[in-house]
């Protein structure tokens, strides 16, 4: 096996996008330095939004789906794809064109395929939904910013915290241009979280002293190298290769804790109104044992500490055969709430009834462009940069083996992304003579 030297490069500039080393205030100074094309609209009822998709995987495809569900509130019109991976867009626009009809119209000459066609995508749209793997969405985010366009992004926004430093700053920027960000974290607009979050904040179990969380789960979908090859007929680059089996390296996904496991952590989050000040953390390969399997680890314990000295325990893996569980818990001092089963246990016993509540997928696109209709405040950014963040967080404490504070690992130098993107330019994580990838050693790898 190789040595863990490979896993996190310092020092490499964020692939020619600006700089944000010198962190979100500074950032921000120079992203407004940069005049958009223009600002996108608060339509009114009558106005068609243009849509653009980064993306067109299954979640991509899903979130155009949905925001062309939105017509309801208005004509809505996708204008646009973009994607690395021609057949992917092709079977996208395919399935959408089928259930969407005249509300799709994406003609050869705006299916943008490479690493910067999004950039040309975003010149025809209103709003830009954003769905590549977690590792481009800055620069994908920034760059929407700064042409003036409302965002729907997926989760996480970010694979490290140079990424979520640069989602900051454009965040601030959206905020100055009335531009309305919404992030695929849907359970904030799920019925019976909304409802349960809200009487937790009113008070129903006391001070909350202590919190749980799980995404205990099976291993998700994995693209093997021999397939691939026997599907392109050749060889592929490792470039090609990552980027098809993208969910195992850790510079694309931020690793299953914030890929997945961000879900729960966001609820904790947001029931506590704030991110965590330190992280303590275990974690790594059990089962993970193939050169398929990439660098990401297999299961992590963490501990969160937040400012009022309570912690959270985060617990996620992704091994067939276990315990499973996808839920959050919290414990006040006047009862207890299973937050995700939307219910508290106290003196009032109280539980929700779902009876009509929205698909939240659905939900959270309705909340979107209503903003965008009704200009109505929405920027869910810097919520999403801060899950996003404390799943980094818990992921540099596992990889170090360090406990480490929360602006220390913000103010981190070492960035995944390389700096050049192509199909023949080099990768940072590359395997060794026996095929498989460097991993992260606790007490070995350096994560500031």
């Amino acid at each position: 096996m190789n040595e863990p030297s490979q896993i996190i490069t310092p020092g490499l500039s964020r692939r020619g996008f600006i700089r944000t080393t010198g962190g979100a205030v500074a950032g921000g100074a120079l992203l407004g330095a940069l005049a958009p094309e223009r600002f996108a609209h608060a339509a009114s009822g009558t106005d068609e939004l243009k849509i653009a998709l980064i993306g067109a995987g299954g979640r991509g495809s899903g979130a155009a789906n949905q925001a062309l569900s939105t017509y309801a509130l208005g004509p809505v019109k996708l204008v646009a794809i973009a994607d690395v991976h021609e057949d992917r867009m092709k079977g996208s626009l395919a399935n959408l064109e089928k259930t969407h009809g005249a509300r799709v119209d994406v003609p050869q000459e705006r299916q943008f395929i490479g690493f910067d066609g999004f950039k040309k995508a975003l010149e025809t749209c209103d709003v830009a939904i954003l769905a590549t793997p977690p590792g481009f969405r800055p620069a994908q985010f920034e760059e929407a910013i700064r042409q003036g366009k409302h965002v729907f992004m997926e989760k996480p926004v970010a694979a490290d915290a140079a990424g979520v430093r640069q989602v900051l700053a454009a965040a601030a920027e959206a905020k100055k241009k009335g531009l309305k960000v919404g992030v695929g974290l849907q359970r904030r607009h799920q019925a019976g979280y909304l409802e349960t979050v809200k009487r937790l904040h009113e008070g129903a179990i006391g001070d909350i002293t202590s919190m749980r969380c799980y995404w205990n789960g099976s291993r998700p979908w994995q693209k093997k190298r021999v397939d691939l090859e026997k599907q392109y007929g050749r060889k592929l680059t490792e470039m090609e290769y990552q980027l098809r089996n993208w969910y195992y390296f850790t510079w694309l996904s931020g690793d299953h804790i914030a890929e997945q496991h961000i879900h729960n952590i966001d609820v904790i989050n947001w029931v506590k109104k704030g991110h965590p000040v330190k992280a303590r953390a275990m974690g790594g390969r059990e089962i993970t044992n193939s050169p398929d399997d990439g660098e990401i680890y297999d299961h992590f314990a963490c501990e969160f500490e937040y400012e009022d000295g309570s912690i959270c325990y985060s617990y996620c893996r992704h091994q067939p055969g276990t315990w499973n569980s996808v839920s959050e818990h919290v414990q006040g001092t006047k009862g207890k709430s299973d937050v995700g089963g939307n219910k508290i246990f106290g003196d009032e016993q109280w539980r929700f009834k779902a009876e009509g509540a929205k698909d939240p997928y659905q939900q959270e696109h309705d909340d979107l462009f209503d903003a965008i209709r009704n200009n109505k405040d929405f920027n869910e950014a810097v919520s999403g940069a801060e899950s996003t963040m404390t799943a980094i967080l818990g992921r540099m404490a596992a990889y170090s083996g360090k406990e480490l504070d929360w602006k220390a690992a913000l103010d981190s130098k070492i960035e995944l992304v390389p700096k050049e993107l192509g199909w023949d330019k080099p990768t940072l994580v590359n395997p060794g003579p026996d095929g498989y990838y460097p991993k992260a050693v606790p007490g070995k790898t350096a994560v500031i």
